[in-house]
Formats: C-alpha cells, structure tokens, sequence
C-alpha cells in the first residue's frame, strides 16, 4: 500500500436508519487521507480536477442512475 500506518483514517459512523420497527442501523465509511501522502503520490489541491470545473448532473441523472444501481444490485 501506498500509505503508511498513521497517513490514512477510516472511520465508521453507525446511525439510526429507517423507522419501519426493524431497529436496522445505518453505516457511513469516513476515509481520510493526510495532504503530505496525497502530495507523495503526486495528488495535491492545485491539479485541475481537484476543483469543481463546472455545474453538477441534474436530479434527474442521479436519480436514474440511482435507479439502474438498484436494478443491478438487487
């Protein structure tokens, strides 16, 4: 791996999920990565597609593919 012990942090977010009486919880994965690992690999703020360049998809696109990833998935 390209990162030492310490460069990297995964955290595990566990949350209240849907109210339908099953008591399932949520889960969320945080993975943070220090700037000097990132810059070693040649990844830092100042490449082009670190920064927004232009206007997101629209709800639709996410929506549908939403959708198709459900499909496939289940």
């Amino acid at each position: 791996m390209p990162f030492a012990a310490g460069e990297v942090r995964l955290d595990l977010l566990q949350h209240p999920g849907p109210d339908d009486g099953t008591g399932a919880r949520r889960c969320t994965v945080e993975i943070r990565v220090r700037p000097e690992a990132l810059r070693r690999l040649g990844l830092h703020p100042d490449q082009p597609a670190a920064r927004v360049t232009g206007p997101s998809p629209p709800a639709w696109w996410h929506a549908e593919a939403e959708r198709l990833a459900a499909r496939r998935h289940g």
